[in-house]
């Protein structure tokens, strides 16, 4: 493994240092750029090695780790071609041709219809013709957007260019679903696309664009003109016809209109297809260090969940479920001034799961083994409704409210047997929001900007857990009649913040921010544990009971400051923090004032257009939560309690990031390279006491922790073989301390390595792959050490015979390691689809599990022990689905 290390460092450095950078200005005689001119590199037999072209400056720049001697060619209408030779050997590094065209003359006697570039480059958007990566057995804009050079969709569905997730995923400009696209990507048809827009420095305020330093990058679907002003989307039926009855229903439909835009989507299935992806991200997009984010990073924690997570593994193969999804989405344009965005959203679910675990722990002075075996019911209901308004004042001056409201009912179950003990888990919990923003945004000229930003939130998730089964007699001596337990959990909180924000952009391109705000936030949480008798409260623990209220207003007082020197940056920022914070335990009341500086600094440096670096460092200094406070023990499973500190904490942290990109995410060969390391002074660990039937848990204050993580990602582009190859690299190494059964602290070590490469082709033709492997290892070292490798292989085949039938297989291979026998699970599934009426209507045939697969066991560690999961599967069904396009 080291061997196979090496050689990868080595290629990769090779590749770097191999590289040769042609760059320069392409202008006429006038000196004024010519923006989009044709360069091509080319070798003695006039074929085409490498080519770009100029930017709307006139600039262009390409890698090439060719040598020889080759033609560089210059060309756009309305001037005359211009090709120079050049030479580039081993030691060249970089060529610099700044090139004058002269303009030609010529009589129009004939039309040369030229096809149109897949890939054109504006400024910061970049443009990409959809018809160029299209296929028929495209089903989702996601399909599509795994075609796109610099673009990758995760098994999850998250979106990045290069290496960065999204911001967002509009239409024809207009955006919906905010920082939840998966819920458009995962549904929406990409057949009536005509081009896909990636916006880089994206600005979510308009009125920032080209005062905020933004990194970020966004997505725009543009619309055929055909598609426009009416009524079209598809619908899907399935069905495999068997006793289990597997179906399929899915609906799209939309209409932009000059003034009204609709999107409405449904999908029902109990197929185990997530069509909503995590919804969190539409109910609460979280966005960090970003004008009128204030109160983003709010949200009540729930303290029990039977919710299941399965590590390394696809959802669907293990989630029986019952999906329900209804979204209506209106966007109005009553006036050229007003702009109402409304969004609907419903969805139901109802999911079994099934595991069985074994876990041994290992402790010098506890040696044990426990088995359960559960299947699980989670059934959920939530309702979200969004209305945006955005009043434009002038061009200048705009005002934004948002008002989100959100309900969900969930009811959980769970039938375990837990040591040959049956046993029966019930939790039902609820979860309201409401959440105000109001936004004003002035922008005084070119160069300021000034934001006042107010939000008001409450949210309440109250929970009633019951378990049938008494587990504590340890903790709870002279209670042999107690055959089952309850609790009850009113969790309540309310933030009140307001931001005012002024951005001025000096005439030498350097930025100052200074922001002045406060926020108050108080939480309340009531706990009620019961000891029952049948249905008889036989006794209520003293230590189990919790009255907390919890208050901080945080008077805050933020500059950063921006400095540009040509093509390196470097910024500085200091963060004053006034808290007051208030603790109310068991109508005992604490106080505390505590004042902080948070102080940053950073620097970017392009070294030229294919080399960059970014690092920061920062020292933060964060107040406790509502969850670390709270003073008596809480059960948070049927055999897990734990508690807070019931005071008062601040945690002192530095944070030191590095990255560095070779190329650009769009060029042939990208590289990029992240380095972060965390130093914690102090930080919340825990005093556990583990017994065979319980675990108590306390928090507890301890002095230093160290975290690094390192990645590294590589594309490259094969023209001979049209192939992407993606490496990537990553190490992870933390260590904390803890304390187990009242013995002496302790140190825990944990080092993760995770290898793997993917190679994916992009022919024309009647043929494509996609072929993947990636491997994990990982080891915790303490009083025993512990250790496991598992890996992670996929090849995924597609064929399109003719333009109305194609074919795909995927195939997925799974291996679990220090399991000695079922490490193994190999996977197939295929969909086939055939054109009945062009654009019309399609038939298709699917297949899931055709293996058959019952059940899969994986294989965890902890600082206590280890343990092995076995889950069960969804079995083997073929759907037969008919989609109608309209």
């Amino acid at each position: 493994m080291k061997g196979n290390k090496f050689l990868i460092i080595l290629l990769f450095c090779c590749s770097i240092h191999s590289q040769t950078i042609i760059k320069g200005a392409v202008k006429d005689v006038q000196n004024n750029a010519i923006p989009y001119a044709n360069i091509a590199l080319k070798d003695s037999l006039n074929a085409i090695i490498s080519y770009t072209y100029s930017l709307e400056d006139g600039n262009y720049s390409f890698t090439i780790s060719n040598k020889g001697s080759f033609n560089l060619s210059f060309s756009s209408m309305g001037y005359k071609v211009k090709t120079i030779p050049i030479i580039i050997k081993s030691e060249t590094k970089e060529i610099i041709k700044n090139i004058l065209l002269d303009e030609d003359s010529f009589e129009l006697d004939e039309i040369i219809v030229q096809s149109e570039k897949a890939i054109k480059v504006k400024k910061d958007t970049i443009e990409v013709k959809v018809n160029r990566f299209l296929s028929q057995n495209d089903v989702t804009v996601e399909d599509l957007l795994k075609k796109i050079p610099g673009v990758s969709v995760d098994s999850e569905g998250v979106i990045k260019i290069g290496n960065q997730e999204i911001e967002k995923l509009m239409v024809d400009g207009d955006d919906f679903f905010d920082k939840g696209y998966k819920i458009l990507s995962k549904n929406m048809p990409p057949d009536q696309l005509d081009k896909i827009q990636i916006l880089q420095k994206y600005s979510n305020n308009k009125l920032l664009k080209g005062i905020e330093e933004s990194d970020k990058v966004a997505l725009n679907l543009v619309l055929k003109d055909n598609a426009k002003r009416q009524w079209f989307g598809n619908i899907s039926i399935g069905n495999n016809f068997t006793a289990e009855n597997r179906y399929h229903l899915k609906s799209y439909l939309m209409n932009f209109g000059k003034k009204n835009k609709y999107i409405l989507l449904s999908n029902f299935n109990n197929t185990g297809y997530d069509a909503t992806g995590d919804i969190r991200h539409l109910i609460k997009p979280i966005r960090f260090n970003e004008p009128a984010s204030i109160g983003d990073d709010q949200q009540i924690n729930n303290l029990i969940n039977l919710a299941t997570r399965v590590p390394n593994f696809k959802k669907s193969r293990v989630h029986f479920n019952n999906a329900e999804l209804i979204s209506l989405n209106v966007i109005f344009n009553p006036t050229k001034k007003l702009k109402i965005k409304t969004l609907g959203f419903f969805n139901s679910d109802e999911r079994d799961f099934f595991k069985n675990i074994i876990n041994e722990v290992n402790l010098n002075d506890a040696n044990f083994i426990n088995i359960e075996n559960s299947k699980y019911l989670n059934k959920k209901e939530i309702a979200f409704g969004k209305l945006d308004l955005i009043y434009s004042i002038s061009k200048t001056k705009v005002v934004e409210a948002t008002t989100k409201y959100n309900t969900g009912n969930f009811n959980d179950s769970s039938n375990l047997v837990f040591n040959g003990n049956s046993t029966l888990e019930n939790l039902q919990h609820k979860n309201s929001l409401l959440d105000q923003k109001l936004t004003f945004t002035n922008k005084f000229n070119d160069k300021n900007v000034f934001l006042l930003t107010g939000r008001f939130i409450k949210e309440e998730s109250p929970q009633n857990y019951k378990i049938n089964q008494f587990f504590y007699e340890d903790l709870f001596p002279a209670s042999e009649d107690v055959n089952n337990v309850t609790q009850t959990i009113k969790n309540k909180m309310q933030f009140v913040g307001f931001n005012a924000h002024l951005l001025n952009r000096k005439e030498n391109d350097d930025l100052l921010e200074l922001q002045i705000g406060n926020e108050y936030r108080k939480d309340n949480l009531l706990s009620e544990f019961n000891l029952l008798e049948d249905n008889t409260v036989f006794r209520i623990p003293l230590g189990y009971q919790n009255e907390t209220s919890y208050s901080v207003n945080n008077l805050y007082f933020k500059t950063k400051y921006l400095l540009k020197f040509n093509k390196f940056d470097v910024f500085t920022m200091l963060d004053f923090h006034q808290l007051s914070n208030n603790l109310n335990i068991d109508n005992s009341s604490i106080k505390q004032n505590p004042f902080f500086i948070n102080p940053s600094i950073g620097f970017n440096w392009e070294i030229n257009s294919n080399n960059k670096i970014n690092t920061s460092y920062s020292y933060n200094t964060t107040n406790a939560k509502a969850l670390d406070v709270f003073s008596d023990f809480i059960l948070t499973g049927f055999r897990s309690f734990s508690k807070g500190t019931g005071g008062f904490n601040q945690l002192n942290a530095s944070n030191l990031t590095f990255n560095y990109e070779l190329g650009n995410w769009s060029d042939r060969f990208f590289a990029n390279t992240s380095i972060v390391f965390n130093k914690n002074y102090d930080f919340f660990s825990s005093n556990t006491v583990i017994n065979q039937n319980f675990a108590q848990s306390k928090k507890i204050l301890i002095k230093d922790r160290a975290f690094l993580q390192i990645n590294t990602s590589l594309n490259y582009y094969f023209k001979s073989i049209t192939s992407n190859l993606t490496v990537d690299l990553g190490f992870v190494q933390s260590e904390f301390k803890n304390i187990i059964n009242n013995l002496n602290l302790r140190t825990i070590s944990f080092k993760s390595y995770n290898y793997g490469f993917e190679l994916s082709s992009g022919f024309r033709g009647i043929f494509n792959y996609d072929f993947g492997t990636k491997w994990k290892a990982n080891k915790i070292e303490t009083t025993i050490s512990n250790s496991f490798t598992d890996n992670v292989s996929y090849l995924n085949l597609s064929f399109i015979f003719n333009k109305n039938l194609d074919f795909q297989l995927e195939t997925e291979r799974y291996y679990f390691g220090n399991l000695e026998k079922d490490n193994t699970y190999y996977f197939l599934d295929f969909s086939a689809r055939q054109t009945i009426i062009k654009n019309k209507l399609t038939l298709s045939l699917s297949g899931k599990n055709l293996f058959n697969t019952e059940k899969f066991k994986n294989f965890s560690i902890s600082d206590i022990g280890s343990s092995t999961t076995e889950y069960r599967l969804v079995p083997r069904f073929v759907l037969l689905k008919l989609e109608y396009r309209f």
